[in-house]
């Protein structure tokens, strides 16, 4: 008989046992699993899970690029860096952005309009995308931001680099102003692009503007050790940024100082040029502002007040104004009838105050006429009716040649200011070709004193003169100092050899003149006339309109022959004159500021050895010899006083010394 209870047990035995293997071999499968994943974590992937420690323990920030600083003429900066502390907030990255501003909102004594105005800035970015809260924290928010940062998750004070301009108003036109890029700016510009992060600032405006990619620097990196609340325990590594290139301009502040000054609650321009080198001395427009308002993000009542005032401070008046030239371009008028043997020197007009012609009547400013004019004595007393009669023979065709030479209707800073305008020279084909009309003669007449369809800017007339008083020759304004560039002496002589071989080149065929013109597409210090006494002759007359009885700008005058200066007033109507206004004789103050005529003067000095040009408009000034002829005396003086500082200045910067 088989035992029934031994193989009972035997049978129990062996599911035992067979539960214990399955059981071993499972804790076998597990610990050799978590063996195996140690082993992966710990040695295989080591590196990996390495960084990922790391990158939760430090912290990498992209520092600002500092950008690259302005210097005038003699070396002061006039616009540099300062340092500021800024907040910023990823908002992806924290874990209650209401929590963290109630926060803030506390430490920093946030009013409701700038808490409004940071959570509608919030809303329309991106989660990802860095919020500044504030661009610049005083050393007391930004001690107390650190201090309670462990209870601030996701807040980030930042140092950082702000634009800064010590000479405010002096310069706004000049380097323009800088502020926060926008999304068109990082598009249109590589450099902007590649060195972007939250806050950076770049040029608007200005030379700012056009020498974004010299000025703007590269990026430096900031790598920090953080705790478990991110706040940083030590910085680790920081490598520096390299700074944007500086540039220095040929403008002296001093003279820029007092040109702000003279034109102080006057709408305007003055231009300064050096009348060999080009060098823009000082250039100021008005009315100007502060452009440290932008750096920071200007507020809405600024903006408005800034962008509502009818005279326009944001416009560049010097470069983008466009006004009639009146009565400065007769001196081109009546260099152009000479140079193309219209008339001759002793060529003479009756002026009785008015002509007529086809039934119009065109009046000289002088109600009662100048009597018999010759060419100089028209210039002198600025005769209308002379220079109708002028004009008509000489046509509006050849003028405009002359004109154009002379650097009217062309942009004279055109790789330094994006916004300057070229103004226009008329003729008979530009008529035709813009407006679909025939040229009339009456044109001609008003072409001829600066009126009509002729626009130029106040640059465009100061280089005119410049390129007058040098004695007739093509020069290159600029803005910016360039290293071993030629001086006036050198420049001088170079337009003495120039004049030889234009001698020799009038004997040469049409053929070998072109040929010569293409050689030297600058065309550079050459002649930009025929005969060189009728240079001297329009010289001289602008002398006698300066500083002899019956000139225009005789009460202007300076006797000391240090300071002698010669120039030409000017007086562009706004508003046609009717025949009752004519009769009403009102003086300036009594009529409506907005109907008020441009006043002009252009001139050169000092007169016996000329050096410097300038030309000088005030909107609704009135006349040329009572408003803007007056500032000229002052002014030819304090460039005068500082010409020898400035060549002093021009022998360092070419031997390679204060660059």
């Amino acid at each position: 008989m088989i035992n029934s209870g031994d193989g009972g047990s035997t049978k129990k035995r062996n599911i035992v046992s067979r539960r214990m293997f399955i059981l071993t071999a499972g804790k076998v499968i597990i610990f050799g699993g978590i063996i195996a994943r140690l082993f992966s974590l710990q040695i295989n992937n080591n590196k990996k899970y390495l960084n990922l420690s790391d990158e939760n323990r430090l912290r990498e920030w992209r520092l600002p690029p500092i950008r690259g600083d302005f210097k005038d003429y003699f070396g002061n900066i006039i616009a540099g860096n300062v340092e500021i502390f800024q907040l910023h907030v990823v908002p992806e990255e924290v874990t209650n952005f209401k929590v963290l501003m109630f926060r803030l909102r506390k430490i920093l004594n946030l009013s409701d309009n700038e808490y409004r105005k940071i959570i509608k800035k919030k809303n329309s970015q991106k989660p990802w995308e860095t919020l500044i809260i504030s661009n610049n924290l005083s050393w007391e928010e930004f001690s107390k931001i650190n201090l309670y940062l462990h209870e601030l998750n996701g807040a980030k004070p930042v140092l950082s680099i702000a634009r800064n301009y010590p000479f405010k108003d002096n310069y706004s036109h000049v380097l323009g102003y800088v502020s926060q890029a926008s999304l068109e700016d990082i598009n249109r510009n590589e450099v902007i692009k590649n060195n972007h992060v939250p806050g950076l600032k770049v040029g608007k405006t200005g030379l700012e503007k056009t020498y974004e990619k010299k000025l703007i620097g590269t990026n430096g990196v900031q790598r920090y050790e953080v705790n478990a609340f991110g706040k940083r325990v030590k910085e680790l590594d920081h490598e520096k940024g390299k700074k944007g290139d500086n540039i220095r301009i040929t403008i002296d502040t001093e003279i820029q100082k007092f040109l702000t000054e003279s034109l102080k609650d006057k709408s305007g321009s003055i231009s300064v040029m050096d009348i060999y080198t080009g060098e823009i001395v000082a250039i100021q427009s008005s009315p100007t502002f502060d452009p440290n308002m932008f750096i920071y993000g200007i507020g809405n009542e600024e903006w408005k007040k800034i962008t509502k005032n009818p005279l326009n401070p944001l416009l560049n008046k010097t470069l983008s104004g466009l006004y009639s030239p009146g009565s400065t371009i007769k001196p081109i008028v009546a260099l152009s009838a000479l140079e193309n043997s219209v008339i001759k020197k002793n060529f003479k007009v009756r002026c009785k105050g008015k002509i007529e012609l086809f039934g119009q009547t065109y009046h000289c400013w002088k109600d009662k006429g100048h009597g018999l004019m010759d060419l100089r004595n028209a210039v002198k007393q600025s005769c209308d009716t002379y220079f109708y009669e002028v004009a008509r023979l000489l046509g509006v065709d050849r003028l405009k040649k002359t004109a154009e030479d002379f650097g009217l209707g062309k942009k004279v800073l055109e790789n330094s200011f994006f916004e300057e305008k070229k103004g226009i020279v008329p003729s008979t084909e530009w008529k035709k070709d813009v407006l679909g009309k025939n040229w009339v003669l009456g044109e001609t007449l008003i072409t001829g004193i600066g009126q009509g369809y002729i626009q130029t800017t106040p640059l465009q007339l100061c280089l005119m003169t410049a390129q007058l008083a040098n004695g007739g020759y093509k020069i290159k304004p600029k803005i910016i100092v360039e290293k071993n560039q030629m001086n006036a002496n050198q420049i001088k002589f170079k337009m003495k050899q120039n004049f030889i071989k234009h001698k020799f080149d009038k004997a040469q065929s049409l053929l070998d003149r072109t040929q010569n013109i293409f050689k030297n597409k600058e065309n550079l210090f050459t002649p930009l006339f025929n005969d060189k006494k009728n240079i001297e002759f329009v010289l001289d007359s602008m002398y006698g309109a300066t500083n002899e009885i019956m000139g225009t700008s005789y009460s202007s005058r300076i006797e000391d022959d240090f300071y002698q200066f010669a120039g030409k007033t000017g007086t562009a109507q706004v508003k046609r004159i009717t025949e009752q206004a004519r009769k009403l004789d009102l003086k300036t103050s009594e009529i409506p500021y907005e109907d008020r005529d441009h006043a002009l003067y252009v001139a050169f000095g000092p007169y016996k050895n000329p050096r410097y040009a300038v030309s000088i408009i005030v909107e609704h000034g009135g006349s040329g010899s009572s408003t803007a002829a007056p500032i000229a005396k002052d002014l030819f003086k304090l460039i005068i006083d500082r010409h020898q500082l400035r060549e002093n200045k021009g022998k360092e910067i070419n031997s390679g010394e204060n660059v």
